[in-house]
């Protein structure tokens, strides 16, 4: 008598049931807590994140631009500026003066020997335009501050109607803190000597308050600080916030730093270097 199918299938020996691997059951433990870590790191550093993600696709935009691109103003302040050096190659000054930047810091040198090779250009080019102009140097906290001072004030012809000198302090490449401050001191005195008015004192938020809170509070202060809607610093320490570094500005093909000033248009002017008495 032929075999039923079904006879047939209960005649088969049963297989034994399959067990996963230790292995696989390891990696999906992994590729799990890989997951859940990432989705940690990028909650806490979300905004480090999203600003090189803006940083890769502007990188990748960059041969499209025309330099007429124009970032909104900051809501709530009057009086817009920028700061440039060599990186933003040629500046379109009165473009850029056309569209309300009322102000501009342009990198003069950097540490002991550094000249910013468009230096003059934009110091002739801004005044030329009609845009409030200043200098900056970038401080190098292991290079002698002396040099740093002569190399600056041998660049820098600043006169009357001219914004004070500015020094960049933010380089985290030192050892000892308290000789960092020796020499920003030693800086900022023997600029304030050299052009008779006081500097800016210029840093990162994060720097400052580690390095430099609490030790040059007599001069003014300009601050960086991104990605939030007011400093965390109170208004009456700072006078300039620079809001972001990857702005757009008709005139200047490409992102440059944006700032505002704390006060009105008159009262930027009244910080220029006054005329000489006779």
């Amino acid at each position: 008598m032929p075999l039923t199918s079904s006879s047939s299938a209960r005649s088969r020996p049963s297989r034994p049931a399959r067990r996963q691997r230790p292995g696989r059951r390891w990696v999906g433990w992994l590729l799990a807590g890989g997951l859940l870590l990432g989705l940690g790191l990028y909650g806490r550093y979300s905004a480090q994140l999203n600003r090189y993600a803006r940083r890769a696709y502007a990188s990748l935009r960059a041969g499209s631009l025309t330099g007429h691109e124009q970032t909104p103003f900051r809501a709530g302040y009057a009086v817009h500026g920028i700061d440039v050096s060599a990186y933003q190659g040629r500046i379109d000054w009165p473009l850029v003066a056309s569209h309300e930047v009322r102000f501009a810091f342009i990198k003069a040198t950097e540490g002991g020997t550094l000249r910013d090779p468009r230096f003059a250009r934009n110091w002739r080019g801004a005044r030329a335009a009609g845009v409030f102009r200043g200098a900056y140097h970038y401080f190098h906290p292991n290079s002698d501050a002396t040099r740093q001072a002569d190399l600056f004030t041998r660049t820098v012809p600043l006169g009357p109607g001219d914004l004070p000198p500015v020094l960049d302090v933010e380089h985290a490449n030192f050892h000892d803190v308290a000789q960092m401050r020796r020499g920003v001191a030693l800086w900022l005195r023997l600029v304030e000597r050299h052009y008779g008015v006081r500097p800016i004192l210029y840093s990162n938020y994060g720097f400052y308050q580690r390095h430099l809170a609490g030790h040059f509070d007599k001069y003014p202060l300009w601050l960086a600080h991104y990605d939030v809607d007011q400093p965390r610093l109170p208004a009456s320490r700072w006078i300039i916030w620079q809001h972001s570094d990857e702005s757009y500005v008709p005139g200047i093909r490409g992102p440059v730093d944006f700032n505002v000033f704390q006060g009105s248009f008159e009262r930027l002017r009244a910080l220029r270097i006054p005329p000489k008495r006779p």
